[in-house]
This record gives C-alpha cells, sequence and structure tokens, in this order.
C-alpha cells in the first residue's frame, strides 16, 4: 500500500508571527503526484525532528502531538483502502485529501446521508413526525452499519455501489444475524429505500436500485378478540386500580379503534356533536394524519363518564400509562381473565374492526373511514370475516333464493 501512498509531515514557517514558531501541514503523495493541507497545528522549529516526521522529546506537548499526528496518518490510510475497496477509478493526493477535510462533494456515503436525514428529521420530531418513527430510522441506520461493517469490511459504503446484490444482502442480514422475521426485516428496508430515493432525487445516483425491487411482506392472521373474551374482558372485577385502568382504556378502544398513541393524548375537545345529534371523536392519526370520525358506542361512552371526575393530566380524558406499562399490564389482565392468546394494546384495532363493527355487518368502507385509513386495502389487514358473519349471509342469500 504504501509504494502507491506515503503521507508526510512537514514545517511551513509562513503564515506565523512567531518566526521561532511553524505549522504542521499535511503531505499526501500518490504515484508521485502531491496534495498539502494544514493540520492547524503549531511548534516550535527546534523541536521538530524532520527526519522522524514528529516533535522532539517525551513532554505533554510532544506526547500530543505525536499522537495526533499518528491519527491523521492512520485515518489517510484508511481512506485510501476504503477507495480501494469501493474500486474508485482514479485515486490521486487531491481526492484523498478531500476525503480527509470532508469537501469531496463528488462521493457520498449512505450511512452519512441516514445521520444527515434523522438529524433533520429530528428537529421536527412533534410536527411532522412523531418519536417512534425518529427511532425506527435510527435503528435502520445502525442495522445497516452493522450490516457493511460485518460484510463489507467499512464503516461506509458508497451511495453509488449499493444495487440489487447490496440490498437483498442487507435482507439476508437482518433475517439471519438479527434473527428477524420476513417482515420486520421488510420493514426496515423500507425505511432504507426512502433514505435511498432522496439519494436518487438529489442526484446522489443516476439509477434507483429500488426500481424494479418490490417488497413482498408475508400475509399474516392478526389476533383479535372474540365476542365471548371481549365480553369475559367487560364484566371482569379488578381489585388492583392499575389494571382496571388498563382494561378500561384498552375496552375502549375495542370499541372506538383508536390506535394507543391516538387514546394517549385525546381530550374532552376531541369530541364533537354529529350531525346525527349523537357524540363523535375526529382525531386526526398520529401516524397517518388521516381524520378518523368515529361515533362513540355506549360501552365506550360509559368508560368517558366513569373517569369523568377523575383528576385529568394535561386535559386527557382517560388514564393511559405507558405504552410499555401498559402491554405489561395486559399480560397480567389476560392470566387472569384465562385469555391465551398474546394480548397486546394494538388487538384492540383489530378487536374493532372484526368482532365489533364487520360482523355486524358495518360496510368495510364505514370500517376503514373510522380506523383512519388511507386505503381500504390496509383496512381488509385488520378485518378478518369470521365463519358466523358467513353464515349469516348466505342464510340470507338463501332465503331471498327461495321466495
Amino acid at each position: 500500500m504504501q509504494d502507491l501512498v506515503s503521507v508526510l509531515f512537514y514545517i511551513r514557517k509562513k503564515g506565523t508571527s512567531d518566526p521561532s514558531m511553524g505549522t504542521i501541514y499535511l503531505r499526501i503523495t500518490v504515484n508521485g503526484k502531491r496534495a498539502e493541507v494544514s493540520t492547524m497545528r503549531k511548534v516550535a522549529i527546534s523541536r521538530w525532528n524532520a527526519k522522524a516526521n514528529k516533535l522532539k522529546g517525551y513532554s505533554i506537548e510532544a506526547r500530543q502531538t505525536n499522537r495526533h499526528l499518528d491519527v491523521i496518518k492512520n485515518r489517510i490510510y484508511e481512506i485510501y483502502q476504503n477507495l480501494l475497496y469501493e474500486d474508485i477509478d482514479v485515486i490521486s493526493a487531491e481526492y484523498i485529501r478531500d476525503e480527509y477535510i470532508g469537501t469531496n462533494k463528488n462521493r457520498k456515503l449512505i450511512l452519512e446521508l441516514f445521520e444527515e436525514h434523522n438529524l433533520r428529521m429530528e428537529r421536527l420530531v412533534g410536527k411532522d413526525f412523531s418519536f417512534r418513527t425518529l427511532q425506527r430510522y435510527k435503528t435502520t441506520e445502525k442495522h445497516l452499519g452493522d450490516y457493511i461493517n460485518t460484510n463489507h469490511g467499512s464503516n461506509d459504503y458508497s451511495v453509488k455501489k449499493i444495487d440489487i446484490k447490496f440490498i437483498n444482502g442487507f435482507i439476508y442480514f437482518l433475517k439471519v444475524e438479527k434473527n428477524l422475521s420476513h417482515n420486520s426485516a421488510l420493514k426496515y428496508v423500507a425505511y432504507f429505500k426512502k433514505i435511498i430515493r432522496v439519494a436518487y432525487a438529489n442526484g446522489c445516483l443516476e439509477k434507483d436500485p429500488f426500481y424494479n425491487f418490490k417488497l413482498r411482506p408475508k400475509v399474516i392472521d392478526k389476533e383479535f378478540l372474540s365476542n365471548n373474551e371481549l365480553q369475559n374482558l367487560i364484566q371482569r372485577d379488578f381489585s388492583i386500580s392499575r389494571l382496571e385502568h388498563v382494561r378500561d382504556v384498552f375496552i375502549f378502544c375495542c370499541y372506538t379503534g383508536l390506535a394507543y398513541v391516538d387514546v394517549a393524548k385525546l381530550s374532552e375537545d376531541d369530541i364533537v356533536i354529529g350531525m346525527d345529534g349523537n357524540r363523535w371523536i375526529k382525531v386526526n392519526r398520529t401516524k397517518t394524519k388521516s381524520l378518523s370520525s368515529i361515533p362513540i358506542l355506549p360501552i365506550a361512552e360509559q368508560i368517558i363518564s366513569k373517569y369523568a371526575n377523575l383528576p385529568r393530566i394535561d386535559g386527557k380524558l382517560l388514564p393511559v400509562y405507558s405504552n410499555q406499562r401498559t402491554n405489561s399490564y395486559l399480560k397480567e389482565i389476560a392470566d387472569l381473565t384465562g385469555i391465551t392468546k398474546k394480548l397486546t394494546f394494538h388487538m384492540a384495532r383489530h378487536t374493532f374492526a372484526t368482532t365489533v363493527t364487520l360482523t355486524n355487518g358495518v360496510p368495510i368502507e364505514s370500517v376503514s373511514k373510522m380506523l383512519g385509513h388511507r386505503s381500504l386495502k390496509t383496512t381488509q389487514h385488520y378485518a378478518k370475516i369470521l365463519d358466523t358473519k358467513l353464515s349469516e349471509d348466505m342464510r340470507n342469500l338463501r332465503m331471498r333464493l327461495w321466495r
């Protein structure tokens, strides 16, 4: 490697007011051609060892300066090795210098772009993005960094080199090394895809590597509570207040379809009188910013009344614990009520879509509107038509045909 690239430090007197002092400069030589840049370190000329390329002696200043020069030298060789690996067409001393000082605008690295994106997003949390979305991008960046380091032996990777092979390798890494399911792996790849699309839009890529790449998740039946399980949960008495609170909020969402993040910030201001004269919940979903319009059913109304006189924190309508605590308490509730399914808060939305609405004849278009979905296709993932509903529909069909 050193036959092609060499690193030298030397003293330049120009630019210092004190004639006894000089500035240490870095000189990079590749195939006989040089590029130079200041290290911004000023030292006494009499203490400089030109032959050894370092300060003389073992003083604190000498040790710190020499250590700093070693760091610079190692960084130059690291840059050179990365450029060799990335198969850059022409590696020049100027190219390495510009890469070192961060002025090389022609070479964009994917993790650098990811970091820039996440820093911008961080400033918009609470305005355009949720904190949870930011965390997903950060986790994707970490997984991608681990993949690049493990499979490509580098701390970063050129955006221009990303292709289908790289993408498939990332998916394989997520499944095998990170032990993620197919669908979980694809979620992280979807975030990665968004960064690539930004890079493509900004001219960092001549071709979008995701252009003909399809993210095909596996269809998984989402669990929900049956009517018997739901009624058992409603009728159960809890002597522990925290379990009762969590049960009530969960039931409320089973009859409104609200997600955790939306019920957690629900206030009296979100309840309006609808055109039918009844009370409705109208909120913009945190996740999609789309409007959810939900008539309040009697059971949900009873839960609101139950907590109407309790002290409210920041005007919140219901006593909602943190997401982590809520799901932890739901496990206790499942054990106490004999529910064998993995009871999570998100199951409330599935239960609303399936057991409460579709099974009782509510059209899927209406369910989609209440759930705040932008696409009917999204609602279909939540809603599963039960055999009892199919049996009822076919019985009605037989009656019409036999008339």
